[in-house]
Order: C-alpha cells, then sequence, then structure tokens
C-alpha cells in the first residue's frame, strides 16, 4: 500500500471541498516499461477526502491494456476510484480502436441528475463536457468537468460552447463549479470565463499542476460562481508524480 504524506483540512459544515485531476488514463509510462497506477490512485483519491471529485481521461475500458495487465480492475475505472460511499457518473468522450475515454465525477453528496455534451472542435481531438447536478447541504450545485482541446483556437470555441451551455442548463443563482483539464498556458480561458462570472481562487501563489514530477504551469482549475473562494492545494511529493502526468488540485469554498 501507497502512502499519502499530505495533511488535509478536516471537513466542516458549509464548506465545499473540490479536487480535479487528469489521472493519465490509469497508466504511466510507455511501451514494456509502462506501469499500472489504478490502484494507487484509488488510494490517492479516498485521500483527497474532497465532496466532489472531477476526473479526466477515465478508461471506461480498454481490451488492449486489460489483456496487458494482470490486475487490470474488472469495473470502469470511474466505478473503480469512487471511495466507499460514493457515487460515480461517467460519460466517453472518445471512442479508440481498443476502447474509450472520457470524464467523472465522483461525490458523497446525492446526484440528482446528469448529462453529456460534444464539445469537439475537429476530428483529431474527441472532448466533452460532463455536467451533474449534486445536492449539497440541501442545496443544489451544479458541477461541470472539461477536458479542453490542445490547439489554442480550439478552447476558445469550446469556452464559447461552454458558456452557451451554461445559460442554457444552469440557473443564473445557482451555485456552479466548472472544473478540469483546461490545458491553457497562459490567461486567455481564465479571462474568457471571468466574463461570463466564473473566477477561482487568486489570493495565493499559482499552484502549478503540470508536469507532475516538475511543475511549471497550471493546467488544471477548478472555476466557480455564487461560492466563495478559501483556498488552493496541490499535493507535492514522489508518490503523486509517480500516479499520472498531472498533480490533483484541491480547491475549498464556502456555500
Amino acid at each position: 500500500m501507497t502512502a499519502f504524506p499530505i495533511e488535509l483540512p478536516v471537513e466542516h459544515s458549509g464548506i465545499l471541498r473540490v479536487a480535479t485531476y487528469n489521472i493519465h488514463k490509469g497508466v504511466q509510462g510507455l511501451g514494456p516499461a509502462r506501469r499500472l497506477e489504478i490502484h494507487n490512485l484509488g488510494l490517492a483519491v479516498e485521500q483527497l477526502d474532497a465532496d466532489i471529485v472531477c476526473l479526466q481521461e477515465v478508461r471506461k475500458m480498454n481490451h488492449k491494456e486489460a489483456a496487458y495487465f494482470k490486475r487490470w480492475p474488472r469495473v470502469p475505472q470511474a466505478e473503480y476510484l469512487a471511495p466507499e460511499g460514493y457515487a460515480s457518473v461517467y460519460r466517453t468522450n472518445a471512442y479508440t480502436r481498443h476502447g474509450e475515454h472520457g470524464n467523472a465525477l465522483l461525490t458523497r453528496w446525492p446526484v440528482v441528475g446528469h448529462q453529456h455534451e460534444d464539445i469537439s472542435d475537429h476530428r483529431f481531438e474527441q472532448r466533452g463536457l460532463l455536467h451533474v447536478e449534486v445536492k449539497v447541504h440541501g442545496r443544489l450545485v451544479h458541477a461541470i468537468v472539461v477536458h479542453l482541446g490542445l490547439v489554442p483556437g480550439s478552447r476558445i470555441r469550446q469556452v464559447q460552447q461552454l458558456q452557451r451551455f451554461i445559460e442554457r442548463e444552469v440557473p443564473p443563482r445557482a451555485p456552479l463549479v466548472v472544473a478540469g483539464d483546461f490545458n491553457d498556458w497562459g490567461l486567455q480561458i481564465k479571462r474568457m470565463l471571468a466574463g461570463f462570472g466564473l473566477h477561482e481562487y487568486d489570493d495565493a501563489p499559482q499552484p502549478f499542476t503540470y508536469p507532475a514530477r516538475l511543475p511549471v504551469v497550471q493546467l488544471d482549475h477548478v472555476y466557480v460562481r455564487g461560492l466563495t473562494p478559501m483556498g488552493l492545494h496541490v499535493p507535492r511529493g514522489r508518490v503523486w508524480w509517480r500516479m499520472s502526468d498531472h498533480l490533483p488540485l484541491i480547491a475549498e469554498f464556502r456555500l
């Protein structure tokens, strides 16, 4: 069993704790040297102790990897990673020769509803957003998990599509969380999101999340509307950078 040497705040009433994590499909490395990390990731997700965990690059299935690794889980990764007592919601973004992968949301609070929208911008990248309604402390919170494209122009159009989706599906006064891998090395996406009321915690040094071994940029974000940002935390250390090419980002908000 892998140890996770981090201290995390105790849960408080009225505090919403959200984590986002690109898990790199549960496998690290290339070729014969690649290793299965999904079991360690299961322990890691539990240690995050988040009310809502937003995951990207989650495999529903992959026949090739399942045949290669003897300990490949028998259930989809989202279901496998959900700690005891958590609900899991998964929707596929990309279909490949050997399987499919997408976004997932895990939560210790009741799921009221969920939906998926394709936000692919061109035929070389299959992308989508996952919208989940969660009832937290008796309040309905909307959470959207995203994984934006690698092409700058695509990301701009995907954020525009995200804005249209929010205007159509999320009531203006409802608490809203938008979290995931934004793949943006600058501030353009941040400014676009601020233009329609989405902000993140900014009262601390920027929490770099990529690449995990020596992070130099923040690709992962948790933006909110209708909630008060309280802080951000990025776990560090070898035990974390071995599991994925991204580090997880943990954010806390006051309801």
